[in-house]
């Protein structure tokens, strides 16, 4: 019977037997999966007004429903050059230590429910500032799937801010 992987506190969470699924984000032109359970929401374009004095990976801020959600932009963790933007982004809002964060990205894909066993530990050859914040990475068919380790970005966003 194989176990399920260790790929991070929040992706046990969207376990489901001898599965996991995962919502898929493009950045930059990698693929990343978010575990769904720690999905909150999915934005199509908004706005985000600017916060003076944020660390770099903080974009700025937004209302949703009545709550404000820092929006996380981890295309300056990942050391990807910046996005042409309008001010108009894709968002996927995900729950950290009790607060909102929306995770800026370029588009949204679909759910996938990926079998444990194409699970692998992140590369050797992975990047470092990728390695942080990867909880391993599946083999799909045409392209690596990087496991998004939502936790590790958001602290080092915290702990920056602090």
């Amino acid at each position: 019977m194989s176990e399920t992987p260790a790929v991070g506190p929040a992706a046990a969470e969207g376990a489901r037997g001898d599965h996991q699924e995962f919502v898929t984000v493009v950045i930059g032109d990698q693929l990343f999966g978010i575990p769904v359970l720690t999905v909150q929401d999915v934005l199509g374009q908004h706005q985000i007004a600017h916060i003076p004095i944020a660390p770099p990976e903080v974009a700025g801020s937004l209302n949703l429903r009545g709550r404000i959600v820092t929006a996380i932009d981890p295309r300056v963790r990942l050391g990807l050059p910046k996005r042409d933007t309008d001010g108009s982004r894709m968002g996927i809002v995900v729950e950290h230590n009790g607060e909102l964060y929306s995770l800026l990205i370029d588009s949204v894909g679909e759910v996938l429910s990926l079998p444990n066993d194409c699970y692998e530990r992140n590369p050797a050859t992975l990047d470092d500032r990728w390695r942080e914040i990867s909880a391993g990475v599946y083999r799909l068919e045409e392209r690596l799937m990087v496991v998004l380790d939502v936790a590790r970005l958001l602290d080092f966003g915290v702990a920056e801010a602090a």
